[in-house]
């Protein structure tokens, strides 16, 4: 695949995973495309594997980010702390 296809086909998994980024402060969309327009002029093959590489690390981490908060969200309603207690007078 060229780098080119590579590259839109990175930035739309970015993009898509990026709708549900946690912080909604946070503007990820802004910063996917400036980081994209940063890399757009490199020639070096070295570095354009590297740049994939930081892309698809992304990628995973953000991924990552969105499993654990789901499952701090998930811990926190579904607590065995907070739910009924059982009378010990009885």
């Amino acid at each position: 695949m060229s780098n080119r296809l590579r590259a839109i086909k990175l930035y739309k998994e970015l993009h898509r995973i990026g709708r549900d980024y946690p912080d909604p402060t946070y503007n990820f969309h802004a910063k996917l495309r400036r980081g994209f327009e940063r890399n757009k002029d490199l020639t070096d093959p070295e570095a354009i594997e590297k740049a994939f590489a930081l892309g698809e690390y992304i990628k995973r981490e953000t991924l990552a980010l969105y499993s654990l908060s789901k499952y701090r969200y998930l811990k926190r309603t579904y607590s065995p702390n907070d739910g009924p207690r059982a009378s010990s007078g009885d």
